[in-house]
């Protein structure tokens, strides 16, 4: 999809509600009928990465439609944006549960991943296109 508009955060509504079904009630569902083995806890891991993605993906795509940028976000970027949400909230748990979380850890992570989103999008702002 590359028209020249970032696409309107309405059109993301179905992925949004799949992923919040899947993501939420898989957690909900885990929670409530197994024990912490191993392969539901990775399991929680994963529900908790969908999860947050699927809440993130509404913010994210009202954040690029609202403020655009050169050159305007595609559907990939949006995704790819709320999946970081995904990622950094999943990668929290996970420290948390080998309780090995800090707050500073909290920081380090979130800017490391603000600055790796920023490089990308350097990136593509620097591809030449005719």
């Amino acid at each position: 999809m590359t028209t020249g508009r970032t696409p309107p955060p309405k059109s993301y509504l179905p992925l949004v509600v799949v992923l919040l079904l899947v993501g939420w009630g898989g957690l909900l569902f885990l929670l409530n009928t197994t024990l912490p083995t191993l392969g539901p806890r990775w399991l929680f891991f994963l529900f908790i990465l969908i999860a947050l993605t699927g809440s993130f993906l509404p913010l994210t795509a009202f954040l690029n439609y609202r403020f655009p940028s050169q050159p305007p976000a595609s559907s990939d970027v949006i995704v790819r944006q709320a999946l970081w949400f995904g990622v950094y909230g999943a990668t929290l748990a996970w420290l948390q549960y080998g309780r090995v979380f800090a707050f500073p850890q909290a920081v380090i992570l979130a800017l490391g991943l603000a600055a790796i989103e920023w490089l990308l999008r350097w990136r593509e702002r620097s591809l030449w296109k005719p």
